[in-house]
């Protein structure tokens, strides 16, 4: 038998080599959580009847989306989302512990088509502005820094598709038969705060304290708060002139940036802002714009990385789209002040922030009829699209078949006056019909501003088609719409 000062010696030995509770849970909680929310997806298919193109995902069903995300190694795989083209708000989260000696991250995202019964075997869609058909050209690979709460790799800060965003056309696919997909993300990681900066960045970096509350506060009292400034790259202790400075070009100032940035805006992509206010239908309709209609405007300005911003009710207590009482005509004069004019100050310039929004939005309005025509602009900033004139073509034209292009194309045919495109082939009297020399002299710009291709086109001209044509999205003037008539 042991005596008792052995036993004693071989506690006491085997006390001395086994880590304290401390360490076990010092060693269990030194750790960091890393998340990635998957916000929005949306397909990139879309008919150009200008170029006889069409580009689908499947043939007779919309797409049967589902994700597939590795952090640090480990795989997360969604649900499918069955039958769906256009995927908002769904907040698919995934989380992953990592040790804090670990500064770098491996993120690495696919999304995939699954097989349904006319697809055998699933399909990686793209995501990537790099050429090609491998995986590694499809999906995107990012390195997350754990101290500084960035990303780089196939998205990062001032990419041409925006931060947190990803176009499958970015590799030059829009009239490519290719899986091209939208997909919108954020990462983020455990903040005792709440403000968003990592705890090493106040720390080691700006000098706060990790545990209190930054949001809101600005430091160099230059208009912007902190957690903006961090996020965008700018010094929060160093004074810039926000009110001025504006690195995508696209007429909105930072500070305009900053003041949508719940509208997803980025400093570094071009944002387009358009408030739709529409009538009343004459039998209590809340609004005629076809919903299908919309999805194609998006998809057509998105995929040039123009990332249009519609209010159309959609973003709940920050939006300002009205409903305007039903009238069955509304009285319109050329160069005079009339009833749409009384439309634009009272239910665009008249809200509580309208002196801001004039600088950010545009203004395309859907009444009922119009005395003069169905579409113009009568500002710089705004226009008017009649649902009535829309509704006859689709009845009348046995041309036109598809309802949500027709408002689509009349819609982007206004909005593209907000540009100033000048010359316009095909924009004239003598361009509507194949029986008119014009119309046929005005087929080379394929563009929705020429009327031999409008009702039919949702989509500018790339300039790619010889002679008399044009590249509207590369001579946009984004700063029209701020003019003075």
């Amino acid at each position: 038998m042991f005596s008792k000062s052995v036993f004693l010696a071989l506690s006491v030995s085997i006390f001395l080599f086994l880590p304290s509770i401390a360490e076990v849970s010092s060693k269990q909680m030194d750790m960091n959580s890393i998340a990635l929310t998957i916000e929005t997806i949306r397909s990139l298919e879309k008919e150009d009847l200008q170029v006889h193109f069409k580009k689908i995902i499947d043939k007779k069903t919309d797409p049967d989306f589902y994700i597939k995300v590795w952090i640090n190694g480990e795989l997360f795989v969604s649900d499918i989302y069955w039958n769906t083209k256009y995927l908002y708000n769904i907040d698919w989260k995934v989380s992953k512990e990592i040790p804090s000696d670990v500064t770098e991250v491996p993120i690495r995202l696919q999304l995939w088509d699954a097989a349904d019964e006319n697809i055998k075997e699933d399909r990686l869609c793209d995501l990537n502005q790099r050429i090609g058909d491998s995986d590694a050209d499809k999906e995107i690979n990012l390195i997350y820094n754990m101290k500084t709460g960035e990303w780089e790799g196939d998205d990062y800060r001032g990419d041409p598709s925006g931060y947190g965003r990803l176009n499958g056309c970015d590799d030059g696919s829009i009239y490519v038969q290719e899986l091209d997909v939208e997909l919108w993300f954020k990462i983020t990681q455990d903040d005792p705060d709440g403000d968003g900066i990592p705890s090493w960045v106040e720390t080691n970096v700006y000098g706060t304290d990790p545990y209190k509350d930054d949001t809101g506060l600005d430091y160099d009292g230059d208009g912007i708060p902190i957690e903006w400034e961090w996020k965008w790259g700018y010094d929060p202790f160093t004074w810039d002139n926000h009110s001025s400075l504006d690195p995508d070009g696209d007429s909105i100032t930072n500070w305009e940036e900053y003041y949508m940035r719940n509208w997803s805006s980025d400093p570094y992509r071009v944002d387009l802002f358009v408030e739709m206010d529409q009538m009343i239908g004459p039998n209590g309709e809340p609004g005629m714009f076809p919903e299908g209609g919309k999805e194609i405007l998006f998809t057509a300005f998105d995929r040039q990385n123009i990332v249009l911003h519609l209010d159309d009710g959609r973003m709940g207590k920050e939006s300002r789209s009205d409903l305007i009482p039903f009238d069955d005509l509304t009285e319109c004069f050329w160069n005079r002040f009339d009833e749409l004019d009384e439309i634009y100050e009272t239910y665009f310039l008249n809200e509580k922030d309208g002196d801001i929004r004039r600088g950010i939005f545009h203004y395309g309005v859907v009444i009922y009829q119009s005395s003069l025509v169905n579409g113009n602009i009568f500002g710089p900033n705004r226009f008017q699209i009649s649902a009535k004139g829309m509704e006859d073509k689709f009845k009348n034209d046995i041309f036109l078949n598809d309802r949500d292009v027709i408002y689509a194309s009349a819609y982007m045919h206004e909005l593209g006056h907000t540009f100033n495109f000048h010359p316009i082939p095909g924009h004239n009297r003598y361009s509507y019909y194949p029986w008119q020399i014009g119309f046929w002299l005005s087929r080379p710009y394929k563009s929705c501003m020429n009327y031999g291709y409008m009702y039919y086109t949702v989509d500018y001209s790339d300039g790619t088609h010889g002679f008399n044509d044009y590249d509207d999205w590369e001579r946009m003037d984004l700063s029209f719409f701020e003019e003075d008539w």
